[in-house]
C-alpha cells in the first residue's frame, strides 16, 4: 500500500476534493472497528494525500456516531504526518461572520463520554495538550487562505459540544461569556487521537451561522448551514490545497514526538494484543519482548 503524507478529512459540505487525481479508493479495518468510509487516495499539488468524508458517503452518521478513533487509526496506518481538517461551525462572536473562516488554537470540551484515546487495556499514556493544534500547519493554512482571499481568523476557541441538536439560547450565551469563539461538533477528538498518532493537526471551521446568541439568527437551521456551506465549500478546497502546496516533507514541530515521554506503562507489562493493535502508534517506543520477533 503506497503511503499518503497528507490527510483531508472534509465535513459537512465538504464531500470531496475536485483537484485531487490518480484516485483510487481504499478500505481499511481497524482494531477499533471501521473508518467513516474508504480513503480516496490521489496526488495534490504534487502530493500524495488520503481523503476521508467525515460522516460518510451521503452524509449518514451523526457527530455522536462517528468512530474516531477508527477515523485517525486509518490515517496513521496510511503513513499520514499532516491532517487539515474542514468542518461547520456556529460563531459566538459578532466579527466572526458567516462565510468566513476560523482557523481555532484552542478548545473547550462540552461532549458526553465520547472515546478520545488510544490507550487502555493494559497501556497507559498522557500526552500534553495545552496547544491543541500544530501550530506550523495552522500558520501555513492562514497563510493559504489569505492568498485564496477568504475572510480568515487565525486564533480562537472551538467549543466542542455533543449534539446533535443545537444550543439552546442560555447555552449559547454561557459560551460567549466563556470565551468561545466558535462552536461545533465534532474536531476535539479529532485532535486528541491525532496528537497521540504524533500527527499534525489543523482544521478549517467553516462559519455558517451565528449560532442562536444573536437576534438574526435565533433560528439555527439546516437550510442555512448548507446554504453557507456551499458557498465556502469551493473557498475550502481552495485553501486546503493551497496548504498542501506549502507543507514541508520534515517535521520541526512538537507533534512529531508527542509520545516520547507520554508512555508510562512498564513494557513488559503491555498485553500481547495492545501491543500489536497500537504497534502503528507506539512500535519505535516499545522494544520487541523476548516472545517477540523483531520487526
Amino acid at each position: 500500500m503506497e503511503n499518503a503524507i497528507i490527510g483531508i478529512i472534509g465535513g459537512s459540505g465538504l464531500y470531496d476534493m475536485a483537484e485531487v487525481t490518480d484516485r483510487r479508493e481504499v478500505t481499511l479495518d481497524t482494531p477499533f472497528g471501521s473508518p467513516s468510509g474508504p480513503y480516496v487516495l490521489g496526488m495534490l499539488r504534487g502530493k500524495r494525500v488520503a481523503f476521508l468524508a467525515r460522516h460518510g458517503a451521503g452524509h449518514r452518521l451523526l457527530p455522536s456516531e462517528l468512530n474516531f478513533r477508527a477515523n485517525i487509526y486509518g490515517m496513521k496506518r496510511l503513513g499520514v504526518e499532516y491532517i487539515l481538517s474542514a468542518s461547520a461551525v456556529g460563531s459566538l462572536k459578532e466579527e466572526y461572520r458567516p462565510l468566513d473562516i476560523v482557523i481555532p488554537d484552542q478548545f473547550i470540551d462540552r461532549t458526553k463520554g465520547r472515546i478520545s484515546t488510544f490507550f487502555g487495556g493494559g497501556l497507559a499514556a498522557h500526552v500534553g495538550f495545552a496547544h491543541p493544534f500544530c501550530r506550523i500547519l495552522s500558520g501555513l493554512a492562514g497563510d493559504s487562505a489569505r492568498s485564496a482571499g477568504a475572510t480568515v481568523h487565525v486564533g480562537g476557541t472551538y467549543v466542542c459540544m455533543e449534539g446533535p441538536q443545537f444550543s439552546t439560547l442560555a447555552e449559547s450565551r454561557l459560551y460567549r461569556a466563556w470565551g468561545g469563539d466558535i462552536i461545533g461538533m465534532t474536531n476535539l477528538q479529532e485532535a486528541k487521537l491525532a496528537r497521540e498518532a504524533e500527527i499534525c493537526y489543523t482544521t478549517l471551521a467553516l462559519v455558517t451561522d451565528y449560532d442562536c446568541w444573536h437576534p438574526d439568527h435565533d433560528s439555527v437551521t439546516v437550510d442555512l448551514i448548507i446554504a453557507n456551506l456551499t458557498q465556502n465549500a469551493a473557498t475550502a478546497q481552495r485553501v486546503i490545497a493551497g496548504a498542501v502546496d506549502r507543507l514541508p516533507y520534515e517535521r520541526s514541530c512538537e507533534c512529531a514526538s508527542a509520545l516520547k515521554f507520554a508512555l508510562i506503562t512498564r513494557p513488559e507489562v503491555i498485553p500481547a494484543q495492545v501491543r500489536a493493535d497500537l504497534a502503528p502508534i507506539v512500535g519505535k517506543y516499545l522494544q520487541p519482548t523476548q516472545t517477540e520477533e523483531p520487526s
